[in-house]
């Protein structure tokens, strides 16, 4: 490979001539069998066939930025790791998709010329990135389109999104959603390893109130796709209140740089409080107060726990603190156990849970019947799905405000290095412990929303395995950002809803995930720009140099 790097000017022609074989292979037939949608079909891309057509076409702009009429763009974005990652990716989808023939069709003889000419396809690209040197480019941020533009192509961007949610969903074939998920990875690796992904960073940056307006009208628009079905509905209410609570976490661990492996209790928490105060017939306190004063005393009541299990803990670091938190996990959950009138208070009912939680009711509106809007029947999950889309949006503005404050600062710089930041004048105990207390309260209030919507709370509920799922949707999706948590909540909750055949092997395939992802891009899908240098050798001077600047901005 060393002798292959020195000729960078077949880089470009074999990442073409790979990128038009991936395209021309969706226009092939892959199976003798009409599987997945009948991928059987030549000139009829369905499903897998789509998949490569995809990422053929964003191997082609890369190699266009190599040799061809985007030349201008080489200096601003690293085509060379980028058709790496998608050759790669591309290699690995053929794979899966040669395995996911071999399995549904009977025989590996079943598969047709196109998987074959994908799979050729995408190693003559990966040849190519290989082939061609890796370069520092300039930051994208600078280069500017026309800004009517650079708005068509947030919209071009959410509608994707919006497009691949509800397609998602409604695909039943396990083997296609893996491989739907595989391909996503391994296009947002690419765009953030090229670059492209900071330059449209750049775009929504300078279109921020267009971005943040249409993102919120796609998420508002997305029950009216799913055709009335509850399970869908229920399975992205789950994702939302996933990704709440991971958001929540994400100030301890990806902003604090506090190991918490119990934060599942926070959520219980929240979840009991908006039980035992509903109407329902177990319900054990006998105060009803609105439902909106009902999330305010779960986020207050979970950051209470926080400040409990902080105060005499937060003193520890590392390994020691992980235990602790770990520990917290199950203490709480014995504690719901416990408080069922006989071994301590009657508060929650102990094994039994609250059950046959009534459904909300705001001004007259029953969360539990099926309304019509826009001539759309909305089911009763999609009527959830509106009160935790405004959860969502709460739990990021006070993410972003924090993460952007002078607290987020010194947050931060306590992460970085903490005898460091108590030296400069930083309150250290002070900071770790608003941070347990305000990720708890975000989680607490979550929680109360969990309640009436799942329609019961038991202790069976919040076990570690969740803080687990919760722990890895942050790495995963990428420390101290908001965008890669939410992708990684959605990959960690979504998959499990799906794939319910494949329960035997989901921690094996879970582990395997996350040893690739610590190998490949430990930063995460979406590496937040503070973190992203803590990965880089090269840039150990402007790491230190970010250090000094977050010390000072924390005093």
């Amino acid at each position: 490979m060393n002798k292959l790097s020195q000729n960078p000017r077949l880089a470009g022609p074999l990442a073409a001539a790979g990128s038009v074989l991936l395209i021309v292979s969706g226009l092939l037939s892959w199976s003798f069998e009409p599987i997945f949608g009948d991928i059987s079909i030549r000139f009829w891309p369905v499903t897998l066939q789509v998949y490569a057509m995809v990422i053929g076409v964003l191997a082609l702009v890369l190699a266009l930025i190599v040799v061809g009429p985007l030349r201008r763009w080489e200096e601003y974005i690293d085509a060379a790791r980028g058709l790496r990652t998608i050759g790669i990716t591309g290699v690995a989808f053929s794979i899966g998709s040669l395995a996911a023939i071999t399995h549904e069709a009977g025989g590996l003889i079943n598969a047709n010329e196109g998987v074959w000419v994908a799979l050729v396809g995408s190693a003559l690209i990966t040849v190519g990135g290989y082939l061609r040197p890796e370069t520092k480019v300039l930051d994208p941020v600078s280069v500017v389109l026309p800004a009517w533009l650079e708005i068509v192509i947030i919209a071009l961007v959410l509608g994707a999104g919006l497009y691949v949610a509800q397609y998602a969903l409604k695909r039943p074939e396990p083997w296609v959603l893996v491989l739907l998920v595989g391909t996503l990875v391994g296009i947002t690796l690419t765009l953030t390893r090229s670059n492209l992904a900071a330059w449209l960073g750049g775009v929504t940056m300078r279109h921020r109130r267009v971005f943040t307006l249409a993102t919120f009208v796609v998420a508002l628009a997305f029950p009216f796709t799913q055709g009335g079905s509850e399970a869908n509905l229920t399975i992205a209410g789950n994702v939302l209140i996933f990704a709440a609570t991971a958001l929540g976490l994400n100030i301890v661990v990806g902003l604090a740089g506090l190991l918490d492996l119990g934060y599942i209790a926070f959520l219980g928490a929240g979840a009991y409080v908006g039980a035992s105060m509903s109407y329902s017939a177990f319900a054990t306190i006998g105060w009803k107060p609105p439902f909106l004063v009902v999330m305010i005393i779960g986020g207050l009541v979970s950051s209470v726990l926080g400040l409990i299990i902080g105060s005499p803990t937060l003193r520890v670091s590392g390994d020691y603190l992980a235990i602790v938190t770990l520990a917290f996990g199950e203490i709480f959950r014995l504690a719901m156990f416990n408080l069922d009138g006989t071994s301590g208070p009657m508060i929650t009912r102990g094994s039994n849970g609250i059950n046959a939680i009534p459904d909300l009711n705001f001004f007259g509106f029953n969360f539990g019947q099926t309304h019509t809007i826009l001539g759309i029947e909305i089911p009763r999950a999609g009527n959830y799905y509106f009160v935790l889309i405004a959860l969502i949006v709460f739990v990021i503005v006070v993410f972003t405000h924090l993460n952007n404050s002078r607290i987020g600062r010194g947050w931060v710089a306590i992460r970085e290095d903490e005898r460091a930041a108590e030296a400069m004048g930083v309150n250290v105990f002070g900071l770790k412990l608003l941070a347990f207390a305000g990720g708890a309260s975000l989680a607490g209030m979550a929680g109360t929303v969990k309640a009436h919507m799942d329609q019961a709370v038991s202790p069976d509920s919040y076990i570690f395995l969740e803080s687990a799922f919760l722990l890895a949707a942050v790495v995963l999706g990428g420390m101290g950002t908001v965008g890669g948590v939410l992708i990684g909540a959605a990959i960690l909750k979504f998959l499990p809803e799906k794939l319910r055949f494949l329960d035997d092997y989901r921690l094996l395939m879970f582990g395997l995930v996350l040893v690739i992802m610590m190998r490949v891009r430990p930063e995460g899908l979406i590496a937040s720009k503070r973190r992203q240098l803590e990965f880089h050798d090269d840039d150990e001077d402007l790491a230190e140099t970010v250090v000094i600047d977050e010390l000072e901005a924390a005093k």
